[in-house]
């Protein structure tokens, strides 16, 4: 598979216009069956074979390579592009890379071939030359110490577009400060921002000894710049910087260029996946989002609830996706940090305007999805008649606010994954076309495995002590269940989301600290039981809520209405000075759970007790009355056995003892709740 990847980030950019395919051996000596092409090594175990051409007339052919002088039957068969060692077929024209085998280096070999076995002849080679390099790693030497603390470890150049930098330091402190490449003899504002580690153009965060990756922007390549620098826009000052030899013997990039170009005046790159284009004509605003997501993504945009800074609450925007061949951009209004949820008999929440008695003033324009990317366009009127709307603004700035994330089943907008830190200002209405935007990339990402999933296995354990915290990004509540989250989760007895086991016949108690204040749309959240993974029960139609069983959490009125049972004092668990967007940098829950601080409102906990029967299904979720996605699975069985319990994979197991060593602030809350 990962000879496939390389194969093909080569062959897309070899189309796509790039050039370097790493160091060129030769074109291949022809001498029958119509045998050509060019040879590159790629790194020290891998060819690249371009515009490859043989008949296929060959009886016992194979690609051949050997250590003597010339190719003869000492040498060794060398695997097809599928890893096969089959006589080989036809080619015409073909990109393909070639691995040697048995890790075998290009460097132990003195010739290549397209030889037959059965005459002892070759029908193509080339020979590699003496003392030859292959494409390496290129070490380089360190950043420059010149301010705001920048320092680093030696730099590595992985590759035509990728750079590794070890143990990078940086303060933070400069205002308009980025990663930032160009051409001459030192830094200068002539330059162009490189993306972040996570794809960001926004201002540098604070960074201490951390291995930091960045890959060049759209079509930039090692070979296109002559330094590397940690720079301040506004001020035009240079606070570290490394020179790049010219160059480099580094392997190609695997990285696959997508070239794209707007059809609109004005183009602004919000993040390394996420572009917005646009034109003003009339009364009416024309919008552009083209953003490389997943089909199940959606793209946010629009303008900030306040005149100054990003600013989620009061803010106007198009939530946009593609559900199979149909586009929509629906016209959201945020009132509050949450999913949308009738607080006291009305919406707040990220609430479509229809729903809050509104109207979409957005009107669908075109919509497709090529190469993993969509392309989104739609057009509004610049000033609405409504008050929840914003103006987009033809003279002076405004205020920006975008976000990438999942939809939930319900196609409504999970809590996003992708999303800025600080403000984003840009006029809108500008005379001359603007444009900041650069071709999209994609590279073989490595999936970043979920935390461990708990699992509370314990049949002395009755009691169970439910408390708020934060989802942990797409190792946390989303790798572990496999859907979205709205950016809380459950924590049992300190443990995101654990699996629990209970027997039938027994009873247990429940101490819920969830939040009682039914005027937060953000805090209130009733634990439920019920048979379906969701939860969110108030957010459904009637007819929905009758498909679903609830087994404890909730009571019906004479008219059959639900009405939560559960509502505890709010015990919620925070990011303490910790970027969010970071938590997927955490190894381990019990890590991510020491960087957040706890806090609990005094009273007394709500306490559901539940005795499983025979009647209840096997599994069963617990969950949030007002919010999709807080919780995950209940296991009830008939029996808890000794065996069965040490059956389950150590590293998962909980019982009261291992829940008495939790953090030490866990552990302060906790017995907070239990005084």
């Amino acid at each position: 598979m990962q000879f496939y990847l390389i194969f093909a980030a080569l062959l897309y950019g070899y189309v796509y216009g790039e050039q370097y395919r790493g160091k060129h051996l030769g074109k291949l000596n022809s001498y029958h069956h119509q045998v050509s092409g060019d040879v590159y090594a790629v790194d020290e175990f891998t060819l690249l074979l371009t515009e490859f051409n043989y008949d296929g007339n060959g009886p016992d052919t194979f690609f051949w390579a050997g250590a003597s002088n010339r190719p003869g039957p000492q040498g060794f068969i060398v695997p097809d592009e599928h890893s096969k060692t089959n006589v080989l077929d036809r080619y015409f024209n073909k990109d393909f890379t070639l691995t040697l085998p048995d890790r075998k280096k290009i460097t132990d070999i003195k010739w290549f071939a397209i030889y037959d076995l059965f005459t002892q002849s070759a029908f193509g080679d080339v020979y590699i030359p003496e003392e030859f390099e292959p494409p390496a790693v290129q070490t380089i030497s360190t950043f420059s110490k010149k301010s705001h603390g920048v320092s680093s470890g030696a730099l590595k150049v992985l590759d035509a577009k990728t750079l590794l930098i070890p143990d990078f330091t940086y303060n933070g402190a400069g205002k308009d400060t980025y990663f930032w490449v160009g051409v001459g003899p030192q830094p200068s504002s002539k330059g162009t921002k490189v993306p972040d580690e996570a794809g960001y153009l926004e201002p540098l965060r604070l960074y201490s000894k951390e291995t930091v990756t960045l890959e060049l922007p759209g079509e930039l390549t090692i070979f296109d710049i002559d330094w590397l620098s940690v720079y301040n826009v506004e001020t035009k000052e240079n606070y570290g910087s490394v020179i790049v030899p010219d160059n480099p013997n580094v392997p190609p990039s695997l990285v696959k260029i997508i070239p794209h170009k707007s059809s609109l005046p004005n183009c602004l790159q919000l993040h390394k996946d996420f572009q917005v284009s646009w034109e003003i004509f009339g009364p009416q605003i024309t919008i552009q989002l083209v953003g490389q997501v997943g089909e199940d993504h959606y793209l946010a945009f629009g303008l900030s609830g306040a005149p100054d800074k990003t600013q989620m609450l009061g803010s106007d925007v198009a939530i946009a996706y593609i559900d199979g061949y149909r586009g929509f951009t629906n016209d959201y209004n945020i009132t509050a940090n949450s999913p949308c949820v009738k607080v006291l008999g009305q919406y707040k929440g990220v609430c479509r305007d229809d729903v809050i008695g509104g109207i979409d003033n957005n009107q669908m324009h075109t919509a497709s999805r090529e190469d993993g990317i969509n392309y989104i366009t739609y057009r509004r009127t610049l000033i609405s008649s409504e008050s929840g709307d914003r103006e987009f603004k033809e003279e002076g700035s405004s205020q920006l606010i975008w976000a990438i994330g999942r939809l939930d089943h319900k196609n409504e907008p999970a809590f996003h994954d992708i999303y800025p830190r600080g403000s984003l200002s840009i006029e809108l209405g500008r005379k001359e076309p603007y444009n900041t935007c650069f071709p999209f990339t994609r590279t073989v990402k490595e999936l970043r495995e979920p935390w461990d999933r708990p699992k509370i296995i314990d049949r002395t354990l009755r009691t169970y002590t439910a408390t708020l915290g934060p989802a942990g990004g797409k190792r946390g509540y989303q790798g572990i269940t496999g859907m979205p989250s709205n950016g809380l989760a459950w924590y049992i007895n300190g443990l995101l989301i654990p699996e629990i086991w209970m027997r039938r016949g027994f009873t247990y108690a429940i101490r819920i600290f969830g939040g009682n204040n039914p005027h937060s749309a953000e805090f209130y959240n009733p634990l439920i039981i019920t048979d379906e993974p969701h939860g969110g029960l108030e957010r459904l139609s009637e007819a929905a809520q009758k498909k679903i069983r609830v087994l404890a959490g909730v009571q019906y009125t004479l008219r059959g209405q639900p009405r939560p049972t559960s509502a505890g004092p709010l015990c919620l668990a925070r990011h303490k000075g910790v970027d969010r967007r970071l938590d997927d940098d955490f190894p381990t829950f019990r890590k991510f759970n020491r960087s957040l601080s706890f806090t609990c409102e005094e009273g007394e906990p709500a306490i559901i007790e539940v005795t499983p029967n025979s009647s209840w299904p096997d599994v069963v979720y617990y969950n949030s009355y007002t919010h999709h996605n807080m919780g995950w699975k209940l296991h009830i069985v008939d029996s808890l056995s000794l065996a069965f319990t040490s059956a389950a994979p150590a590293q998962t197991l909980v019982t009261t003892t291992t829940t008495a060593t939790a953090t030490i602030a866990t552990v302060f809350c906790l017995l907070f709740v239990f005084r």
